[in-house]
Formats: C-alpha cells, sequence, structure tokens
C-alpha cells in the first residue's frame, strides 16, 4: 500500500498547494484515513513540495529567467552612464529585491521553530482552527481589498509585510498562497500580482526547507515513508501542481476567493465535529 498512499498523497500536495486552503493541511489530514492512518509527517511534506515548486519554475519560467539575468546585470549599472548594466530601477530588478528580502523572514523563523513545527503545529485541533479563522480573513481580504495595485508598484515594505505572512504557512491550514494572498489583497494588490509574487516567493523558501529536510532525512525513512515512495509522491505533485497552476492564474482573473473560503470552513468544522467525537485523533 506504500506506493498507492504515495500517489495519493502526491494527488492532493499537487492539487492544494497553490490553492489557497493548505497543502500541509490536507496531507496531514488525508493521512489519517489512508490505510496506515499515519501523519506523512514535515519531511516528507517538505520533500513533496520540491514537486510543486518545480512546476510554478516551469510555468513562471520566463520571468524567473528575465529576473534572475536582469537582477544580476545591475550590479554593472554601478559604472556610470555609460555602464551596460540595467538600472536599479527596473522593474524586474526591483522584483529580485522584493523576492529576497521576503523570503528572509521564513528562514530565520522556520529554522529556529524546527521542534514546534514538528510537533505543536501537527496538531489537528490547531490546523481545524486556523482553517476557519484564516479562512474567514482571506474572504474579508477579497472582498474589502482594493485590487487595483500591480506588481510594478510594490515597495519593499509591502515585499517585507508579504514576507512575513508567507512565515504562518508554517501551521499546517494556514496555507503558503492563502497567506501571501490575503496580505497582497490587504495591501490593494490585484489577486493575478498577489498570487504571481506569492508563487515566486515560495520558490527559495521552499526549495530551501525541501533540500534540508532530504539533506537531514539520509539514512532516515522520509516520516512513514521511504525515499522510493516519497519520490513518486513528488513527481506526482509537480504534474498535478503545474496544471493546477494554470487553472488558478485564469481563476483568479475574473473571480474571487469564496469558493475557497467556503470551503476552508466547511472542512475546518467538519474536522472539530470529527475530533469532538473521537472519531479521528488530534496527533
Amino acid at each position: 500500500m506504500g506506493f498507492i498512499e504515495a500517489i495519493i498523497l502526491g494527488l492532493v500536495q499537487g492539487l492544494t498547494e497553490f490553492l489557497p486552503v493548505s497543502s500541509s493541511a490536507h496531507l496531514r489530514i488525508v493521512g489519517e484515513f489512508l490505510p496506515g492512518a499515519n501523519d506523512p509527517g514535515a519531511t516528507f511534506t517538505a520533500i513533496t513540495q520540491i514537486g510543486t515548486e518545480l512546476a510554478v519554475i516551469l510555468y513562471f519560467r520566463n520571468d524567473i529567467v528575465r529576473i534572475i539575468s536582469r537582477w544580476f546585470r545591475h550590479f554593472g549599472s554601478a559604472g556610470g552612464a555609460h555602464s551596460k548594466g540595467v538600472p536599479k530601477n527596473d522593474p524586474d530588478v526591483r522584483l529580485g529585491w522584493l523576492i529576497i528580502i521576503g523570503t528572509l523572514p521564513i528562514v530565520v523563523i522556520g529554522f529556529l521553530a524546527q521542534d514546534t513545527i514538528r510537533t505543536v503545529f501537527r496538531s489537528l485541533w490547531l490546523i481545524a482552527i486556523v482553517l476557519i479563522v484564516f479562512g474567514i480573513i482571506l474572504g474579508l481580504a477579497d472582498y474589502f481589498g482594493k485590487k487595483i495595485r500591480p506588481i510594478e508598484e510594490m515597495t519593499y515594505g509591502h515585499g517585507i509585510a508579504i514576507g512575513l505572512a508567507q512565515v504562518l504557512a508554517l501551521i499546517p491550514g494556514v496555507s503558503r498562497s492563502g497567506a501571501t494572498m490575503t496580505m497582497g489583497l490587504s495591501l490593494g494588490y490585484t489577486r493575478p500580482t498577489a498570487a504571481r509574487y506569492g508563487f515566486l516567493l515560495a520558490i527559495p523558501a521552499v526549495f530551501g526547507s525541501g533540500l534540508y529536510e532530504l539533506v537531514h532525512s539520509f539514512g532516515e525513512p522520509a516520516g512513514v515513508y521511504g525515499y522510493p515512495e516519497t519520490l513518486v509522491a513528488t513527481v506526482v505533485a509537480f504534474i498535478v501542481g503545474y496544471i493546477v497552476i494554470a487553472f488558478l492564474m485564469r481563476y483568479i482573473e475574473k473571480r474571487s476567493f469564496l469558493p475557497f473560503v467556503i470551503y476552508r470552513l466547511l472542512l475546518g468544522t467538519v474536522l472539530l465535529v470529527l475530533l469532538s467525537n473521537g472519531i479521528i485523533k488530534p496527533l
């Protein structure tokens, strides 16, 4: 059953990573209802997220190549007026710096809070409450946000604020994309802008976390699953994740996040009922 469960979890990871519903929460919940009835674990979750981030790189490959190229070339502009470098105020250079500074909060806090992430944050009680609370916050941000600012108007202060919001994604149930998009909407950015910056911002954080977990798991299974099963789940997550990104970027151009808000509220409520009646255990 190991590979079948891994495929199911890979599907779940790919389907939920980019939607504002929390992939880590879904992996935690679905794991309870699989034959093994086990928490896949923070290590398995972090490694399979590499697959979905590879999907981000593939989907935004042109943006990423351009941003990296122009960011490095802007250092040449220090040579003066006749330099062939890219100006420091170039939108892509600015976006490169925004991604760098926006990543710093989760790198620091994620490293310092490793023990808490692996234990306290895995409680289904916490996940249920967070699904509901942050679902409401997302709904309010989407409804009241002005949604007029393009990514070219993003300030460094706003970049840090969205980076701080990403830190909340360390708690299963918050949702990395949900947290960054909620903050982006609250600051007045359009839905596509909030999503695009959030997805790009996640790349260094998720790859860093996934590679860290991979290196530190050598010689040990990735939670309840070994390396072959984890690899299968990662590949499945990559394929499904790419399809979901393409869908979401088209969807949010004209539609709201209301369906996802309702889903979060229903899932959190069902989870609370199951926990209250002892049908599933919190840890």
